[in-house]
Order: structure tokens, then C-alpha cells, then sequence
């Protein structure tokens, strides 16, 4: 299964959790922005949720397009953060979230991309199951 996510895709990442101390111990918990992307992914995520979720083994191709501005060129690689792992894991994260898969452990490939692009920015996603 593959599909392209028209949006711009969020700059924060899961890693940047917040602690705080409640009753002398750390609860960890999202700021207000990583609550925000995870919303915005989620609601990009839904519309192609399979209608059952993969089984077993999926390899997954991520790429992310961001909106180049005036100082890249289209296809240029984005060599600034946020960093390729981090991105994923959010992603992962509300793809699991939405049911495409029972655990983000069953993703066993990875292709990750990070570019600069010429409208549409968004996020184009391949799923294929490596169980077939």
C-alpha cells in the first residue's frame, strides 16, 4: 500500500518529551506542540488506514517533503533537523495509533528521506508486507 500525505510535515518529533515531578516521582508527558503534530498526523493517518491491520513482518519507505522557502532547491536533501530516526518514531507511533499495525515492532525495514520540494509538501508512505 502506498500514499502521499498532502500537509506540512511537522518539525517536532516524539523525543521531545517533557518531565515533571508528581509526588516525588518523574511523570513524562507531552508539550503542547508534540500533542499538536500528533493530532495533525493522526487525522492525515486515518483516511488510509487498511481496512485490517498488517500482520507480521512490514517494511516501511517514509519520505518527508518540506516546503523549501527561498534558500533550497527542489529535490535538495534537508541536512537540518529534526533528524530522520526521531520523525519516524512520531510517525510510527500514530501509524500504530490508527491501527495500521498491531506494534511499531512489527516494522522490520526502514527507508527513511528528508527533502526540501516545491508544493505539495507532505509525507509519502509505502507499506509493504514482507509476510507474503
Amino acid at each position: 500500500m502506498d500514499f502521499f500525505m498532502n500537509m506540512d510535515p511537522p518539525t517536532v518529533t516524539a523525543q521531545e518529551h517533557k518531565v515533571t515531578m508528581v509526588g516525588g516521582r518523574p511523570h513524562f508527558y507531552d508539550p503542547a506542540p508534540v500533542k499538536d503534530a500528533k493530532k495533525q498526523l493522526t487525522a492525515h493517518l486515518l483516511p488510509h488506514k487498511p481496512k485490517e491491520p498488517f500482520i507480521g513482518a512490514v517494511a516501511l519507505s517514509a519520505v518527508w517533503l518540506f516546503p523549501k522557502g527561498k534558500r533550497h532547491k527542489h529535490g535538495e536533501w534537508r541536512v537540518t533537523k529534526p533528524d530522520t530516526d526521531n520523525l519516524q518514531k512520531l510517525l510510527k507511533d500514530c501509524m500504530t495509533k490508527c491501527g495500521f499495525w498491531k506494534d511499531d515492532a512489527q516494522v522490520v525495514r526502514e527507508t527513511v528521506e528528508k527533502r526540501w520540494s516545491d508544493e505539495p509538501a507532505g509525507i509519502y508512505i509505502e507499506i509493504t508486507d514482507l509476510e507474503v
